[in-house]
């Protein structure tokens, strides 16, 4: 193949650009790459395979089919208390769990309502929940007739989510008492912004502050603390263990993770499992930050974004372990395959560090807050910092309208009770034998190793070229590579070449010569022919050293 069409310089330029931006220009180049060319006879245009972003291509059909089957229900409620043309009024509470149990009776063939049934009963069997308030909730809350009340989350609806994050998060194990209060927000992108913001609003963290980032790590994160809102002074704590020449471990070294020690490192920030080495944090890990704050920085904030832990067996949060300091994000968007619907949750542990850092402040600084949540109760003091990431997402002024939309924590509530379910627990074994499958295909195809790991949860994969340049040549060949070319022409080669587009590691605060795959957005067989297109652009640059060797 020959070489990019791109100068060197111009690859350097666009190696400036977050990953997700130089993904558009990865994309640009597939595209043209898909027309036929001049005197071509081959009418077939070529695919794009684009596995740079981890929009998955499957759905939970199941509980969308209940969603859905209880929208019908939601209707006839409707009808029932006020009939006209295209108009209906508020569903009645009394009496609606007989009802809706009376209505399932009748409509056994209409798809969805077996899974919704199945899905009420076993929450009611669970949870001591009144049946006509959880029924009427559910009802009420999927015809988006009302506010969110209370705003935080609706009250069953908090109550099962936080049963399927001590299912999911915690493998069962919740820590005592499971005091866990949960904000639902606009999925986990929403959830950062607002906690950066709460953080910095209320005073726990500050302009210039020392924050941490266990990299590599997804790439707002790497990003956030560089806008002048913030300007956080970052501490790297990285991935770089190597399990053999040429073969990257993905795991942190005792002396990285040492580095969260210093007092004036107020906030740690993971995605576990990794985004992209998609690996869950090691017992050893987790051990020595739980010492850590057990002794030398005991008001060390965690902000962990969980959403891929359900795809890793016996997957534990460090929020499981550490709840007092740990702020925990989760998105259904992964697992669900749901990403358009922007479902995510905060939970912070009704016992936390946070709460006691605002209850020790100063007086100025208590009265500075006090104002500000002044509007909101007679004893703003009183106000937790759960509540105040609720009231600051709609700049406190507008709180009476805050909370996220009832079709949306409807939503959040079958999914959550469908993994309950026997069939939830096959459809998540599923899903982790289908990335499981693409990783071992493109492995075959690129002829690349990886180390062993059982905490992989296969969802991404990071992989070092030049470390794998080594292992296969030496690190002669290593040298020729970062001497002659940009990081990134691997993957301008590609996408013009082969009209395959992945994104960089290093934009992610991995390795420079690093790729990142997803697994999930693409057919099984793609991700074979994605690595024999890598291993034929890595053949070429070894063919490109042979020649320069041969010429002296």
């Amino acid at each position: 193949m020959p070489e990019t069409t791109f100068s060197r310089e111009e690859i350097q330029s666009f190696a400036q650009l977050s990953p997700f931006e130089l993904k558009d220009k990865f994309i640009q180049l597939a595209t043209a790459a898909q027309a036929d060319k001049p005197g071509q006879k081959d009418t077939t245009a070529r695919a794009m395979l684009n596995a740079g972003r981890g929009n998955p291509n499957w759905i939970a059909t199941g509980p969308r089919e209940a969603f859905y089957a209880l929208g019908y229900f939601a209707l006839e409620e409707s009808r029932r208390v006020w009939t006209a043309d295209n108009l209906g009024g508020m569903p009645e509470k009394k009496g609606i769990g007989d009802r809706f149990d009376s209505w399932a009776r009748r409509h056994p063939d209409l798809p969805g309502v077996e899974m919704l049934s199945a899905c009420v009963q076993y929450a009611l069997s669970r949870w001591p929940f009144d049946k006509d308030a959880f029924v009427h909730e559910l009802t009420d809350a999927i015809t988006g007739d009302n506010y969110p009340v209370p705003d935080r989350m609706l009250k069953h609806a908090e109550q099962i989510v936080r049963g399927y994050v001590a299912d999911e998060m915690f493998d069962k194990r919740p820590p005592e008492g499971n005091n866990l209060s949960l904000f639902a927000t606009e999925g986990g992108t929403a959830a950062m912004c607002y906690i950066f913001d709460s953080l910095m609003k209320n005073g726990i963290l500050k302009k210039g502050d020392k924050i941490a980032l266990m990299t590599p790590v997804f790439t707002p994160y790497i990003e956030i603390p560089e806008l002048d809102t913030f300007e956080f002074e970052v501490v790297n704590v990285a991935a770089s263990l190597f399990a053999e020449t040429g073969v990257r471990q993905w795991r942190y070294p005792e002396e990285e993770v040492a580095k969260l020690a210093d007092p004036s490192v107020k906030l740690v920030c993971l995605v576990n499992p990794s985004n992209p080495p998609s690996l869950a944090l090691s017992d050893r890990v987790a051990n020595q930050i739980k010492d850590i704050v057990a002794t030398s920085n005991p008001n060390l904030l965690i902000v962990t974004d969980d959403v891929y832990g359900t795809f890793v067996p016996g997957f534990r949060s460090i929020a499981a372990d550490l709840p007092r300091n740990t702020l925990l994000v989760y998105s259904y968007s992964k697992h669900y395959g749901c990403t358009g619907w922007r479902l995510g949750v905060i939970g912070l542990h009704d016992d936390n560090v946070i709460d006691d850092m605002i209850a020790a402040f100063p007086q100025d600084q208590k009265d500075r807050l006090a104002k500000r949540y002044g509007t909101l109760t007679l004893e703003p003091e009183k106000i937790r910092f759960i509540d105040r990431l609720v009231a600051d997402s709609r700049s406190v002024a507008l709180n009476h309208t805050a909370g996220l939309s009832l079709p949306q924590q409807t939503m959040m509530t079958l999914f959550s009770l469908f993994d309950m379910l026997d069939e939830g627990q096959a459809y998540k074994e599923r899903i982790r034998q289908i990335v499981h499958r693409r990783l071992d295909l493109l492995l075959e195809g690129a002829q690349m190793k990886i180390s062993e790991d059982g905490k992989r949860a296969g969802y991404y994969i990071e992989l070092d070229l030049l470390a794998e340049a080594e292992r296969v040549h030496g690190k002669d060949f290593a040298d020729f590579l970062e001497k002659n070319y940009e990081p990134v022409d691997p993957l301008f080669r590609l996408a013009e070449q082969t009209s395959v587009v992945l994104l960089n590691g290093g934009g992610f605060d991995g390795p420079q010569w690093s790729v990142r795959v997803s697994l999930a957005n693409l057919d099984d067989l793609d991700y074979l022919k994605i690595g024999h297109h890598l291993r034929a652009i890595f053949n070429d640059y070894a063919s490109e050293w042979e020649r320069a060797k041969a010429a002296g």
